[in-house]
């Protein structure tokens, strides 16, 4: 009876893959040329990243937004259709996580807290006191941490698809992740893409497996340190993107939002993008970037 409990998730495992796959190609279809590019030492690891500047603004005296991929993407797969126009009016720091793209591979365990604290190294590499930080799943709970963490060097706070614990997932999306294995990812354009980039590309297994655990072990920001966050936050999500919506709606009273018209209009902004997944919800440039612009200016 178990092999064939397992046997029957095997399906809806793989569609999940390919849908992941058919996304990041489509999103990966453009690549931005930054204006720097390097590696920051931080806790240990070197982590890669790239700024892009507006032409008009080339000594970089513009507010900067730092952006965090989600997981098993890089800096082009994740923001490839966005960063062109977020470039034009700010400087953009885009970071890849530990592991992830060109940033090596590291022993080092992966942890929310401690990758929070590597963005705040990158910055402080970068010298930049303060900036608007924006996560897209992975790089939301990141955010999320960083803004509890670090919350003097945070001015506007831009979530999508993301949460600040495990159980912000549907049940649905917590139970997947546990019959995920390492061979699902083997062959697959995601690995190309590893390949492609990666100091070096015998570590493809390694990695997989070290972030399959990470998504294995729970973890929750706390409910306390969100609603002490001061930042204004902007939370974007897709209406079936796997997040569980009454707890979404929790996350966005904690954070001042889900009043009436008989009350002040919040700082904080909670967007609700219909008919769009976790995936393509990134494909959705035009729409997040009208939510994003709106809500930084």
């Amino acid at each position: 009876m178990r092999n064939g409990i397992r046997e029957s998730k095997a399906p809806k495992l793989l569609a999940m893959v390919g849908m992941i796959l058919f996304c990041v190609l489509h999103i990966q279809a453009q690549i931005n040329k930054p204006n720097a590019s390097g590696y920051a030492p931080v806790n240990g690891i070197k982590v890669y990243y790239e700024v892009f500047l507006p032409a008009e603004q080339a000594d970089g005296k513009v507010t900067p937004l730092v952006l965090l991929h989600g997981a098993f993407y890089t800096i082009d797969m994740n923001w490839a259709g966005l960063i062109p126009e977020l470039s034009k009016t700010r400087k953009v720091i885009a970071i890849e996580m530990q592991g992830h793209g060109l940033s090596p591979y590291s022993e080092r365990k992966l942890d929310i807290k401690t990758l929070a604290s590597d963005v705040e190294k990158v910055m402080d590499y970068l010298k930049i006191d303060s900036a608007d930080v924006a996560g897209y799943s992975m790089g939301g709970s990141i955010a999320y941490q960083f803004a509890v963490q670090s919350p003097k060097r945070l001015r506007k706070l831009v979530i999508i698809s993301s949460t600040y614990k495990t159980n912000g997932w549907l049940p649905i999306v917590n139970s997947a992740f546990k019959d995920f294995k390492p061979e699902f990812f083997d062959n697959t354009p995601l690995q190309t893409a590893y390949d492609a980039v990666a100091p070096d590309k015998n570590n493809w297994k390694k990695f997989v497996t070290q972030m399959i655990d990470f998504a294995g072990v729970s973890f929750d920001v706390g409910d306390s340190n969100i609603a002490k966050i001061t930042s204004p936050v902007l939370i974007i999500s897709g209406d079936n993107d796997g997040l569980d919506k009454v707890e979404l709606m929790k996350t966005y009273k904690l954070l001042g939002g889900g009043l009436s018209d008989l009350s002040p209009m919040p700082k904080s902004q909670l967007a609700i993008v219909p008919s769009q997944g976790h995936v393509s919800l990134m494909t959705q440039t035009t729409v997040i970037l009208n939510y994003v612009n709106n809500f930084l200016k």
